[in-house]
């Protein structure tokens, strides 16, 4: 599937990162504080919430896009450790050359499927692991699933957070089974999504944090709610009634996320 690296209409200081007509994430070159896409100023969240300001951390990105929240990392927590894990070379050679990163901003990008780089990686290693890997417009069915997260939770230091971002709409029985196959590994968890969403009357973006750990709650709720897209942050008894009679998603069942509908994700 063809990619590339595109400026905005509105804005030539954003660049878009796309894969066939779909847009990936986008880049704001000027000011890497700023996250463009709404669901990763709500993933910085998380960043922001882990640790006191500015205190280094170990991130690991599973998708490595334009490596927005990479660059947002950088810049908010000098000195952090981050490696980046994408399946397409030829996309990552394109924002190499058209977005490369900021004179002294260090990742480590590694070519290869997310999970087998996973795998491989070794384990009470990262404070924060980041999922944000799509397939096209989906979501890849193996990285969804039970076993996945056991291997995410394996990698991540006792005191670590991890975050996935997934697509879902009418009838939310994709995220809600990854939502119990995150309770299934995870001691504390989390959702993040629009009302809308939530509500069944409109696909995207639905966000899950899952820790061994205390997640950091009162901070990301307020974040959330503070937005200018209100995410709604259903945490406890909602996170358990947001997911209560669906299966947990493993390997032996696992689906893609479900497509979205016509041009919604499109470059027009």
């Amino acid at each position: 599937m063809d990619s590339f690296v595109a400026p905005s209409e509105h804005d030539p200081g954003i660049l878009s990162v796309c894969v066939g007509r779909t847009v990936q994430s986008s880049i704001d070159m000027d000011d890497p504080t700023h996250l463009v896409d709404d669901y990763t100023k709500h993933l910085s969240s998380l960043v922001d919430e882990a640790a006191p300001p500015r205190q280094p951390l170990r991130v690991l990105h599973l998708g490595a896009g334009g490596l927005a929240l990479a660059r947002y990392v950088a810049a908010t927590r000098p000195g952090s450790y981050q490696q980046a894990v994408d399946i397409d070379p030829d996309l990552v050679a394109k924002v190499r050359a058209q977005a490369p990163l900021p004179k002294g901003v260090k990742v480590k990008i590694r070519i290869g499927d997310a999970r087998d780089q996973l795998r491989a990686a070794p384990g009470d290693c990262y404070d924060i692991i980041i999922v944000d890997v799509f397939s096209g417009a989906h979501v890849p069915a193996h990285l969804t699933t039970v076993e996945f997260l056991r291997e995410v939770a394996r990698v991540l230091r006792p005191s670590g957070h991890f975050a996935a971002n997934i697509c879902d709409g009418k009838n939310p029985v994709f995220s809600r089974g990854v939502a119990a196959a995150v309770a299934e590994v995870f001691d504390d968890r989390a959702v993040l999504l629009e009302p809308g969403i939530l509500n069944g009357r409109r696909f995207g973006n639905v966000l899950l944090f899952g820790s061994n750990t205390k997640l950091p709650i009162p901070g990301i709720r307020r974040r959330a709610a503070g937005a200018n897209f209100p995410y709604r942050v259903l945490h406890g008894k909602e996170y358990l009634n947001y997911h209560l009679g669906t299966p947990a998603t493993t390997d032996a069942t696992a689906t893609p996320s479900p497509p979205p509908p016509d041009g919604l994700f499109g470059n027009g």
